[in-house]
């Protein structure tokens, strides 16, 4: 029995669509390839890149791994401990924020999809409208806010908002909750357990795809940030590794020290990589959790 045409026409696409997504995965790689390339690279050959648009090869004949130690020893003024004062203050800001983002997030989410109240609707739309701000529009009141309670040159106007929630997370929470079946929340009141004791001990749990997806975005963003704290973190001590870069990007952004560039840029970028990676199943779960209805 001859197979049907449908079938015929399925390996065919099969084919085409692995072959776009094959093309779309070079594409989306090949910055972080040529990142890397340019690091490893010696000083002439990756200033020649740069001006005349020599082709790279695909891996150095002869790795400058030494490229890595030097760039991070100049990226501080006191050699090592520059760098690593700036990663542990981007440490700390990110999993401060990330946190916070959590668990506001998630509370604030389970209060829309399960406690109802007067007003709980018109209150869900405004908080969804706050999305349509732009961040230009708000950063001088908040800086004169924070320039008010003493706050600027510390990391508390970086971390304290995120205790507050994020609308975009607020809404993928809510969402995520609201499929949850109702019998599983009575079930725990029966039990004795409190709105609180239902969101920590039940939704939390259960909400891992949208906790991971929360967790990758808020620290991508947090740790790739460079507005925040630039405005608000004034000292060398208190910089974070976005402004520390910018900082060397001034310093040694000539084509002589392009390698040295690449190599700190390389450094910055592994964590988000790392993160990404563990958490990438319930990251892909987390996408289309928001997308469903409640």
């Amino acid at each position: 029995m001859s197979a049907s045409p449908t079938a015929r026409r399925q390996p065919a696409r099969s084919i085409f669509g692995h072959s776009l997504l094959f093309v779309g995965g070079l594409l989306m790689i090949f910055p972080l390839w040529w990142m890397v390339v340019i690091s490893l690279e010696t000083p002439d050959r990756a200033s020649a890149a740069l001006v005349s648009g020599d082709v790279l090869q695909l891996w150095p004949e002869k790795a400058q791994w030494y490229n890595y130690p030097d760039a991070l020893k100049e990226i501080g003024s006191t050699a090592w401990q520059g760098f690593f004062d700036a990663l542990a203050n981007s440490i700390v800001v990110t999993v401060l924020v990330m946190v916070g983002t959590i668990l506001s997030s998630s509370l604030v989410g389970f209060a829309f999809a399960r406690i109802r109240f007067r007003g709980g609707r018109l209150m869900f739309l405004i908080m969804l409208a706050t999305m349509m701000l732009p961040g230009q529009v708000t950063m001088i009141p908040l800086f004169l806010l924070f320039r008010t309670l003493g706050w600027i040159d510390s990391i508390l106007p970086l971390v304290v908002p995120a205790f507050f929630g994020n609308a975009f997370f607020i809404f993928m929470y809510r969402q995520f909750i609201a499929q949850v079946p109702e019998s599983l929340v009575e079930a725990a009141k029966i039990d004795g357990c409190g709105y609180f004791g239902i969101w920590w001990k039940i939704m939390l749990p259960l909400c891992k795809p949208v906790t991971a997806i929360t967790a990758v975005f808020t620290f991508i963003y947090t740790w790739n940030d460079f507005m925040g704290p630039l405005i608000y973190l004034h000292s060398d001590e208190q910089a974070t590794l976005a402004v520390a870069l910018n900082s060397f990007r001034n310093q040694y952004g000539g084509l002589e020290d392009v390698h040295l560039l690449m190599a700190v840029s390389v450094v910055t970028m592994i964590p988000c990589i790392v993160l990404f990676f563990a958490a990438q199943k319930q990251f892909i779960e987390g996408l289309g959790s928001g997308a469903v209805k409640g």
